[in-house]
C-alpha cells in the first residue's frame, strides 16, 4: 500500500510540512471550521463544461484558483471535504491531470467531521500568499478518450462502474462491474474499510490489480474517489474515462439493463 491515504494521526504530525485544501463551500469552512491551516478551494470552483474534457475547468481556470489560494505545483497537498473524500479526490485528480506530481497528492482518511471529532479546528480565513500555479493538461495521464475505451473494452479491460445500484439497473455499459464508490468507506469512521476489507471486496467483483481498470460514473466525480483508493491500494494501470454515461450516452453509445 502507498501513501497516497494518510490518517489523521500523520497531518497532526506533519502539518506544517504540507499544504492542507478543504474542499468544502466557503460557508462551511468560514462558519463551522477548518483544519488550522487549510486554504479553501471550493468544490464547484474546479469543475466547468469549458475545459479540455468532461467537467473539467480547464488549465489556465485550474492554475488561477490554486494560485489565488496559495497553493505551489511543487506543495505535496492534503485534501478533505465533509462528505467521506469524495470532492476531495476529484480535486487530487484534477491537480494530476494538470501536471502535478502524483507522488504529492494526498487524501485525508476520514472527512471533517471525523478530524473534529479528535483535533481541535480553527475557524475564520487564512492569510496565504498567492503563487503561481504552473498547470498544463497532461495528455499521457490516467484520462483516456471514449475511443479508448471501447478499445480498452475489446482489449479484456475490466470496466467498473462507480454508481449506486439502482442507477447501474437503469443503464449500465454492458460487462461493467458495479462497484459504489461508498462501499469503499466505513460509515462509522468516515474513511477507508481496512485494507483487508477493501481488497476482499475487490476481488469479489473482480477487479484486481494485474487487470487494466476503466473506471466511469455519470460525471467523474465518483470514479475519483474510487480511482484514489486503488491508487492507495498500488493498483498500477487505471484509467479516468472523464467523459464518463454523460459523453457515453451523448455519442449514441449502448447500456444495457438489470
Amino acid at each position: 500500500m502507498t501513501d497516497v491515504v494518510i490518517s489523521a494521526e500523520w497531518l497532526a504530525d506533519h502539518r506544517e510540512e504540507v499544504c492542507v485544501v478543504d474542499t468544502r463551500d466557503a460557508w462551511e469552512y468560514d462558519g463551522i471550521g477548518h483544519v488550522a491551516g487549510a486554504v479553501n478551494v471550493p468544490f464547484d470552483s474546479y469543475r466547468g463544461d469549458d475545459g479540455e474534457m468532461g467537467k473539467l475547468p480547464g488549465a489556465a481556470r485550474f492554475a488561477e484558483l490554486m494560485g489565488a489560494a496559495g497553493v505551489s505545483d511543487d506543495d505535496r497537498i492534503v485534501a478533505y471535504d465533509d462528505t467521506h473524500g469524495v470532492f476531495a479526490a476529484r480535486l487530487l485528480v484534477t491537480a494530476e491531470l494538470y501536471g502535478h506530481d502524483p507522488a504529492t497528492l494526498h487524501l485525508l482518511d476520514g472527512d471533517f467531521s471525523a478530524w473534529q471529532r479528535r483535533f481541535e479546528t480553527a475557524s475564520g480565513g487564512v492569510d496565504s500568499e498567492p503563487t503561481t500555479y504552473e498547470a498544463a493538461f497532461d495528455t499521457a495521464g490516467p484520462l483516456i478518450t471514449i475511443d479508448e475505451v471501447r478499445a480498452a473494452i475489446d482489449a479484456g479491460a475490466t470496466l467498473v462502474d462507480t454508481r449506486e445500484a439502482w442507477e447501474y439497473e437503469e443503464g449500465h455499459i454492458e460487462g461493467a462491474v458495479r462497484l459504489d464508490w461508498r462501499e469503499l468507506v466505513d460509515d462509522e469512521t468516515r474513511g477507508l474499510l481496512p485494507e483487508a476489507d477493501l481488497r476482499d471486496l475487490l476481488a469479489e467483483r473482480g477487479i484486481e490489480p494485474e487487470s487494466r481498470i476503466v473506471l466511469y460514473c455519470n460525471t467523474a466525480r465518483r470514479i475519483s474517489h474510487t480511482y484514489t483508493v486503488l491508487r492507495h491500494l498500488g493498483y498500477p494501470d487505471i484509467a479516468f474515462y472523464e467523459g464518463s454515461l454523460t459523453e457515453w450516452e451523448r455519442e449514441g453509445g449502448d447500456l444495457v439493463t438489470g
